[in-house]
């Protein structure tokens, strides 16, 4: 018997495979439903009431089970909510869950797995064959320190769920990412100022081009990398011009490596006035922020939008192999080199990848488990493989910035080729051998 923790949507697949290759489990999750944090009900969510897919649904939904047509081309989270939960009915998944439950520790023991849960107050301790730990990595905040004590109020983008809490306030918004950016839009139409912090250079690209979803053209020409970049580049730049176009700093990377802030109406807002673009924040004293450049402004509310970072708070992470590094060094960011039964779902971003590549990735992890009760040569010859190549980054050659968010990127051609290369060979039966 195997221990899912997470209903969210890598959950979900990892459950959907466990029961497709006939792998026993039981699943976890806090909440009282699946979605994870697509479901905004669920106290734990980071969803806020505006949010919507930034990537379309086409190149997002799973394979085999598809979004409605009437769906929206970047659907709500709340469209988003009723997916997940018609999935998990449609593959049978509810059955094998166990809602409200929190996982308090996971211990080795032996070549086994100890796995406390509590539910209402009361703890209970199983034994497990192997674990697959799947409960996301935008849960826990990055709450970087202020350069001096604010008095008005802070808060972080987890904590935010509807623009009336901007109601008539002097906001700053620190950060410039997806949510930042999508936050900052709402804050305009109920603050009395929006102001965003902006510390470095960011690609935007709008979620139209010519009417189709941006994430849905090109691909049928494969161009070499610096190529491509390069191509890109110039396409964007024509549509929309640089970001120090609209007093923005201009990214000194290449396109590609880091992830694109997805907007159609960040720049539009910047462009009108709506929004207006600080620097980094130098000093901050009382209600007044002063920048690098050395401009001061006050505000009554701080919106931090500074991303997550990865915490398992229910395992040991020497048992991750988390070193001295952003993310624990995992091959494909999934098998530990150490333990072959602990493994890390969904702990992978990659521009395009979509739940369809972390099917495959769930794939792949029920295809090893069932090849390894059957004891075939893939199965060994994939445990090798990790072992001698659990620190290896698949980045195709992409030069991606050394942030602790970019720690478990990957360039998603070299991924899914990888991932569907160890799929073919571990569906090889052991009749083949």
């Amino acid at each position: 018997m195997y221990a899912v923790i997470g209903a969210g949507p890598m959950g979900l697949a990892t459950a959907r495979n466990l029961k497709k290759y006939g792998i026993p489990f039981v699943g976890f999750d806090l909440n009282t439903d699946v979605g994870g944090l697509w479901d905004i009900d669920n106290p734990h969510s980071t969803m806020y009431e505006s949010a919507h897919l930034i990537s379309s649904k086409a190149m997002t939904e799973f394979r085999e089970f598809p979004m409605a047509d009437e769906v929206a081309t970047y659907p709500h989270h709340r469209e988003m909510k009723r997916y997940f939960q018609q999935y998990a009915a449609h593959f049978g998944l509810y059955e094998h869950y166990e809602f409200s439950t929190r996982v308090v520790q996971v211990v080795r023991d032996g070549d086994e797995w100890l796995v406390t849960t509590e539910v209402n107050g009361e703890e209970q301790c199983r034994r497990f064959s192997g674990v697959l730990i799947a409960n996301g990595t935008l849960h826990t905040p990055n709450l970087p320190n202020l350069p001096g004590r604010f008095d008005g109020e802070l808060m972080h983008s987890c904590e935010y769920r509807h623009p009336s809490r901007f109601d008539d306030k002097r906001v700053l918004v620190v950060g410039c990412g997806n949510s930042a950016c999508d936050i900052a839009v709402d804050a305009v139409h109920r603050a009395a100022s929006v102001d965003m912090s902006v510390r470095r250079g960011y690609y935007f690209l709008p979620k139209f081009i010519g009417g189709k979803a941006t994430d849905s053209i090109g691909g049928k020409i494969k161009l070499p990398r610096a190529l491509k970049q390069k191509v890109d580049d110039r396409l964007i730049r024509m549509i929309i011009g640089k970001p120090s176009d609209y007093g923005l700093p201009d990214p000194d990377y290449k396109l590609y490596e880091s992830h694109p802030v997805i907007n159609s109406l960040v720049l539009h807002h910047i462009g009108h006035g709506d929004i207006a673009p600080r620097g980094d924040i130098s000093a901050v004293s009382g209600k007044t922020v002063t920048f690098a450049d050395g401009q001061s402004r006050e505000y009554d509310l701080i919106l931090m939008g500074t991303g997550y970072k990865l915490d398992y708070p229910f395992i040991d992470p020497a048992e991750l192999n988390w070193k001295n590094s952003d993310a624990p060094q995992l091959y494909l960011n999934v098998f530990n080199p150490v333990h072959r039964n602990l493994f890390m779902m969904g702990m992978v971003e990659a521009a395009g990848l979509g739940w369809e590549g972390r099917n495959e990735q769930a794939e792949m992890v029920a295809l090893y488990i069932r090849a390894s009760q059957q004891g075939t040569p893939a199965a060994k010859a994939l445990e090798e493989t990790v072992r001698k190549e659990a620190e290896k980054n698949l980045d195709g050659g992409y030069a991606y910035l050394k942030l602790a968010r970019m720690a478990y990127y990957v360039n998603k051609d070299c991924y899914r080729k990888a991932v569907n290369t160890h799929i073919a060979e571990l569906k090889k039966l052991k009749t083949e051998v």
